[in-house]
């Protein structure tokens, strides 16, 4: 029996959960009250918590009731654990898992993390198939293109940053995230857009860019008035959704004079839920890896 194992990043569920979920993100490292701090506080000013638990069970229920088979909810860097995921589904008698990440884009510093945890928790007990990338997909493609179409205003993609050394490396992700862009906007008819990216961390190393906010300023200085924000690294309301775009980029565009819009996530739109099925169902026909 196969089954699927959805995975997402994870947030944490409450005020005291802030300090040990940042120490996971940093692989254990201990974190200073004043970074607790300013997490905690953009916990506060999206309403106390993420939504992404609750957008990811939406999703895994959505997902499963359309497959007919069971899908389980592995996070990341919180709970349920991409291990408890692994242990539901080998209890539930699945002779393969069909790993699949709420991230389209691939980069050996976000998905390979995921198939780490992966087979670590498998430990080769049943077959496993991971869906690495996604961001051509065709229905996802469609999903996003309904977002902007018809909009009159200059269209600025965005996804999360990552350190600038991956491009030396070979990563794929900056090139996945423009064609993703670039399908988006020719499915839609969108001739004035622009892509920039969010969420990048202080670590001391340059990080790919340009940074959204920067985005604004330049579209200002070049005589846009109207922008529409669309995130599409992301599939799910979250922190760097509800702060970095509705609150951070809402309130810069503001200072320059912008009208600021975002495109809605997808979330369980059963547009998108028949994407991420169709993915499971391309990859049911490769062969177990394991």
């Amino acid at each position: 029996m196969d089954a699927v194992v959805l995975m997402a990043y994870g947030s944490p569920s409450e005020p005291e959960d802030v300090r040990p979920y940042l120490e996971d993100v940093r692989g254990g490292r201990p974190v200073s009250d004043q970074a607790v701090e300013e997490l905690a506080e953009r916990y506060r000013r999206i309403g106390g918590r993420s939504p992404l638990d609750d957008v990811t069970e939406a999703q895994r229920a959505a997902l499963q009731r359309e497959l007919g088979a069971p899908v389980f909810v592995g996070m990341k860097h919180w709970r349920p654990r991409i291990a408890e995921a692994v242990e539901a589904a080998l209890a539930a008698g699945a002779t393969r898992i069909v790993g699949l990440v709420l991230a389209p884009h691939y980069s050996r510093l976000s998905i390979g993390g995921y198939r780490e945890r992966l087979e670590k928790a498998l430990a080769d007990r049943a077959g496993l198939v991971l869906v690495e990338s996604w961001h051509d997909e065709p229905s996802f493609i469609d999903a996003l293109a309904e977002r902007v179409r018809g909009t009159d205003a200059w269209v600025v993609f965005t996804a999360h940053s990552l350190p600038e050394r991956i491009l030396d490396e070979g990563d794929p992700y900056r090139d996945q995230l423009l064609e993703t862009a670039r399908l988006v906007a020719e499915r839609a008819g969108v001739e004035r857009w622009s892509f920039a990216f969010q969420s990048a961390s202080p670590t001391g190393e340059p990080w790919l860019g340009p940074d959204v906010l920067e985005e604004l300023e330049r579209l200002r200085a070049e005589g846009v008035s109207k922008v529409l924000g669309a995130p599409v690294g992301f599939v799910s309301d979250h922190l760097e959704i509800l702060w970095d775009l509705d609150v951070e980029a809402r309130e810069r565009a503001a200072e320059l004079g912008l009208e600021w819009a975002r495109t809605e996530s997808l979330n369980d739109e059963p547009a998108f839920v028949h994407a991420l099925a169709e993915l499971v169902r391309k990859a049911r026909s490769v062969r177990s890896a394991a």
